[in-house]
């Protein structure tokens, strides 16, 4: 008798272009964030770095963890992380904008 095991087969096999293609832009990205960690972006420096990484994080569950091909629930799963990172950062450097005056006037009183 033979059984039938859902899931047991080859996964979703990608082109070499498509490898390619992905391999380029994450090269790009990297070389982007090379770039933009050593210019003045006038208090923007962490937005963009963590926008640069969204991109290359959900690049590389797309393509390499296969999401794209995948389930949609896991997809979903995989975005409301993404949100819920974002929205716990955003609460994070919008809560220390509160009292950073406190570490400045502390960082002042320590320098005389």
């Amino acid at each position: 008798m033979s059984e039938h095991h859902e899931g047991s087969g080859v996964g979703h096999v990608q082109s070499v272009k498509t490898l390619a293609i992905i391999l380029v832009t994450l090269l790009g990205l990297t070389w982007l964030t090379y770039e933009t960690g050593s210019a003045n972006l006038q208090g923007w420096d962490l937005s963009v770095a963590m926008i640069i990484a969204t991109i290359k994080a959900s690049l590389v569950a797309l393509f390499f963890m296969h999401l794209k091909y995948d389930r949609p629930l896991h997809g979903t799963v995989f975005m409301f992380a993404v949100i819920f990172v974002g929205m716990f950062l955003a609460y994070v450097v919008g809560d220390s904008h509160e009292y950073q005056h406190y570490f400045d006037e502390h960082i002042e009183d320590h320098r005389q």
